[in-house]
């Protein structure tokens, strides 16, 4: 997908949802720096190449701040998605540090 076919990035539906529940979601146009400031920012001390990726953080709900607290358990199913790129789906595994 090209800048242009993805077009603005405000506006755009992030979310996060374990085993089918939601329990983040936000709008991109909410994010406390807009993509061009953030772009800015990492490529003055860093070169960008195609496929990198820049983590922004959050939408409000993540597990630690949630009450009570809510953590990831071994098994669960976490999908991630931005309205318009796509999803990423990935199943929790923890493995003991003994087994290594």
């Amino acid at each position: 997908m090209t800048a242009d076919e993805f077009g603005d990035p405000k506006g755009h539906r992030i979310y996060a949802d374990v085993d089918g529940e939601l329990l983040q979601e936000d709008d991109t146009a909410e994010m406390i720096f807009d993509v061009p400031t953030i772009l800015e920012f990492v490529s003055d001390g860093v070169t960008l190449e195609p496929g990198d990726l820049i983590l922004t953080g959050t939408p409000a709900g993540a597990g630690g701040f949630r009450t009570p607290p809510r953590y990831l358990q071994h098994g669960q199913v976490v999908t991630v998605g931005v309205e318009g790129i796509g999803e990423l789906r990935n199943r929790v595994v923890y493995r003991s540090r003994l087994a290594a």
